[in-house]
């Protein structure tokens, strides 16, 4: 018996250590390609954004008019690289704005490796780059997609952005962790944390929050929560039957288009 219970012990330990050293190929899949492949139909200027000297991230910027209209900045999910969100981007280029689009370290061929402060230190650099060209903070809004709601949360604290747009967002990585792995010791376990749901307090810019309430990926209850942490002014769209990726629909776009009606 006791060494039945032994080995049981042993191979949880041996588990336990395996994620620790493991968890940030768990976490981030810059290879995976499980969206559908769509062709621009949006003309964009390929920009690269310096990070170090090793460093330099691959970034779409698609321009009407620097100086007059807003700039939406996109922070994507943790799977995938830059064409696999070009069927959003097709419909986001037919509003009234400019948007740029980054890869993050470690995804469509940029150097580095992921992690939680590298990819805070991406998106304080995008920013950097756009403050060269004269954009200024209130002149930009923030998309967040999945985990880059937890980068964009980050990069917006105590900030004074035009808005904030947050779609599949979770509490934090510790949340998610803990509803993938119950039987582990998430809290001692976890580097990469993203803890947005202490950070809302911070957040003093219009949000709108959207996610799907059949989401299979960030249990809907997490996004609720989000929104119901955030301060005033903020919207949500909660349709019934989307998944994590939501569906870029009429009802949507319509929700988007009110969003940027109220901060442009």
């Amino acid at each position: 018996m006791y060494t039945t219970i032994g080995i049981i012990i042993l191979c949880y330990l041996f588990l336990v250590v395996g994620i620790f050293f493991y968890q940030r190929n768990l976490l981030y899949h810059p290879f995976e390609n499980n969206y559908s492949i769509d062709l621009a139909n949006f003309p964009y200027e390929e920009v690269s954004i310096p990070v170090s000297n090793e460093i330099n991230l691959k970034g779409w910027f698609h321009i009407k008019d620097l100086n007059n209209k807003k700039t939406l900045v996109f922070f994507h999910g943790n799977a995938g690289n830059l064409e696999n969100r070009i069927y959003k981007l097709n419909l986001i280029k037919d509003f009234d704005i400019n948007f740029l689009i980054i890869a993050y370290r470690g995804f469509s061929g940029n150097k580095g490796k992921p992690s939680e402060k590298g990819l805070y230190e991406d998106a304080k650099n995008t920013l950097n780059w756009l403050k060269q060209k004269n954009i200024n903070e209130n002149q930009i809004i923030i998309y967040g997609e999945s985990l880059g709601t937890g980068v964009s949360i980050e990069l917006a604290q105590n900030k004074n952005f035009a808005g904030i747009i947050l779609e599949s967002p979770f509490t934090s990585m510790v949340d998610a962790g803990k509803f993938y792995y119950p039987y582990l010791p998430v809290s001692l376990l976890l580097k990469d944390r993203y803890e947005t749901i202490k950070k809302l307090k911070n957040i003093n810019s219009p949000i709108l929050v959207m996610h799907g309430k059949k989401d299979k990926i960030v249990p809907f209850n997490m996004g609720k929560q989000v929104f119901e942490k955030a301060k005033e002014p903020k919207f949500s769209y909660f349709p019934d039957n989307d998944d994590h990726m939501m569906d870029y629909n009429q009802d949507l776009l319509k929700t988007l288009s009110m969003f940027f009606k109220t901060i442009l």
